[in-house]
């Protein structure tokens, strides 16, 4: 479970450093290009050191009061010279080798996230928020990269450089320039944890209102057209603000903390350095320190408080950076609701026989959505599905297709239970013509070869046309290559459906499910596609989904379920010889037809 914003301290850092130890391994995938770096990174701080030794050196060497003779120190110069160099040049080795260690580790989580996004259950993301998930994925990459960046190539290389300067300043002047800076550096540090842990709630609260501002944003984009149709896009940009009022509330506290973070930081910082610059002053002026001490110790202190400053500031960006990653992390948390058997088979499809043995089914064991159900489709036949809505004509394909696993009984194709085999060789093997099509962002040539990513252009074309989208496509100036649009918005809805239609038969699986496939299709059109369905079911097994009743009545048998059961079964005309609820339905669609028919007349 993800934290909340009111977790207590000592669960947050236990996730902190659940989340670190969870990018090891991408980190240590590239163990030479860290080694390396690593060894860049400790010769450019040795280097860094060495410089204000240096400059003690020239700075006594020019000071008359100390020598004699004034000579240029040429080779202290030129050495002074060299560290700099050696300091910047190792600097920037170990950021270009770090850098394929970073971008990769940044690819490798956004692959897991997005490859376990899919292998979520379709009740995850029934109840998914899209733009929320798209923005924790998005802060998410970007606090990887940050984090893997600073965490191991400043804050300990930064502390070295400290620990260093002690050392240096403890074995060559009194011990008050040493503790002074030390004790220093303990309370900058200790203020700094404190009071970004304070602030930790107001970014995380800051992330929650984004994602949720992002999530209404895109679901009011998404649909732009009902908007539209109800003028309220005075209410969408309200909606939209109630989340960016709170975000906004957020911020300032984010920002208004932050700045009295680095008051405190910066009176810490300069507190210390008087201190250590009035010890220095007075050594000066006693005749115990030379000029080129004072440089010395004044070059150090900014050396060692310049690193603690933005210390400071890396620590805060990588506490943001966690609590980014978190959420992102939250997301791998998700259990699978469906999942493969370890001995998990493939599903070998022989004659494509499929049985619902007395299968029961909830989504809440409070309401029942199929009891007792018990049928079988033998091969090469056409079953078809008939009855009101909320009957569970729909559920009916979901578990066909393992979106759910049921409660009882089993689904069996060819005598394999639908559980003991791979969820991908189950749905290569059955293909589907949706009731609601949605297509991809992309042309109408991707969107059919989606079937069938590696299909000649040949087998997409004669899809097309046995789909009877031929004469629609070649009226279209960029014909295949004609965009669709965000969810296929560009094109009709009979059009989409056609689109799906050519799918399935790119696909030719052996088994054939359409959810009425015909419902955005006029009367015409409706009877070009019904026979390119009989042409394309032949000797495949047929499941049919239907409200028209007219497209199923060449069915070897159809069930009429109501309320989760199967209360009648057989053919078109023995139901209609029964006069139950089958004939009744019958009856009314003719009835209707004729006054549609009449009017139109």
């Amino acid at each position: 479970m993800r934290p909340t914003s009111d977790s207590p301290p000592s669960d947050r850092k236990r996730n902190d450093w659940k989340t670190i130890r969870t990018l090891l391994p991408f980190l240590w995938e590239f163990k030479q290009r860290v080694i390396i770096a690593l060894i860049c990174l400790v010769l450019a701080k040795v280097a860094i050191v060495g410089v204000p030794l240096l400059l003690k050196e020239i700075v006594d060497a020019l000071d008359p009061s100390q020598v004699d003779i004034v000579t240029l120190p040429i080779f202290l110069v030129l050495a002074y010279g060299l560290l700099r160099i050696i300091s910047v040049l190792f600097g920037e080795l170990r950021d270009a080798i770090f850098a394929k260690v970073t971008q990769r580790s940044v690819r490798r989580v956004a692959l897991q996230v997005f490859r376990h996004l899919h292998a979520l259950s379709l009740s995850f993301h029934l109840d998914r928020q899209t733009g929320g998930i798209s923005r924790d994925i998005e802060r998410g990459s970007r606090g990887i990269s940050f984090l893997l960046s600073f965490l191991v190539f400043n804050i300990l290389p930064t502390l070295v450089e400290i620990t260093l300067i002690a050392l240096i300043l403890f074995s060559n002047y009194n011990i008050w320039f040493a503790l002074v800076p030390f004790v220093t550096a303990v309370i900058y540090i200790a203020f700094t944890l404190i009071v970004t842990e304070w602030r930790m709630k107001y970014r995380r609260k800051m992330n929650e209102m984004d994602s949720r501002a992002n999530t209404r944003a895109i679901d009011s984009l998404i649909n732009f057209e009902t908007v539209k149709y109800f003028g309220n896009e005075a209410f969408e940009t309200s909606r939209y603000d109630e989340n960016l009022r709170v975000w906004e509330r957020a911020a300032v506290k984010n920002q208004t903390s932050l700045a009295s973070l680095n008051v405190g930081q910066g009176v810490i910082i300069a507190i210390g350095i008087t201190i250590l610059m009035l010890l220095a002053s007075q050594g000066v002026a006693e005749g115990e320190l030379t000029i080129g001490d004072l440089v010395l110790i004044n070059a150090y202190l900014l050396q060692m408080f310049i690193p603690m400053n933005f210390l400071g500031f890396v620590y805060r960006e990588i506490k943001h950076s966690l609590v980014d990653i978190e959420r992102m992390f939250g997301i791998l948390g998700e259990n699978k609701a469906i999942e493969d058997k370890p001995d998990a088979k493939t599903l070998a499809v022989t004659s494509g026989k499929v049985q619902f043995d007395h299968v029961a089914f909830h989504y809440d064991k409070n309401r029942q959505i199929l009891n007792d159900i018990d049928f079988t489709i033998q091969p090469g036949e056409k079953v078809a599905v008939v009855g009101g809505s909320g009957g569970g004509k729909s559920t009916l394909v979901r578990l066909l297709f393992r979106f759910y696993d049921v409660q009882n009984g089993a689904i069996k194709i060819d005598g394999q239970d639908i559980r003991d085999v791979t969820q991908q060789s189950l749905r290569e093997s059955i293909g589907i013509v949706p009731q609601d099509t949605v297509l991809f962002n992309d042309t109408i040539y991707y969107n059919i070869a989606y079937a069938k990513p590696d299909a000649a252009k040949e087998e997409i074309e004669r899809a097309a046309e046995m789909a009877h989208l031929k004469n629609f496509i070649e009226s279209l100036p960029e014909g295949y290559e004609t965009m669709v649009g965000e969810r296929g918005l560009k094109v009709s809805g009979g059009e989409k459906q056609r689109i799906a239609i050519a799918r399935a038969i790119l696909k030719n699986p052996r088994i054939l499910i359409f959810d009425e496939a015909t419902s955005a299709l006029d009367s015409e059109s409706e009877k070009a596609i019904l026979s390119a369905f009989s042409e394309i079911a032949t000797d495949h097994t047929t499941l049919v989904i239907a409200h028209r009743l007219s497209t199923i009545i060449d069915a070897d048998q159809i069930l009429v379920m109501d309320k989760g059961q199967i209360v009648e079964r057989g053919t078109h005309r023995q139901l209609l010889a029964a006069g139950k609820i089958y004939a009744g339905m019958w009856a009314l669609q003719q009835e209707q037809q004729r006054s549609t028919e009449n009017t139109t007349g």
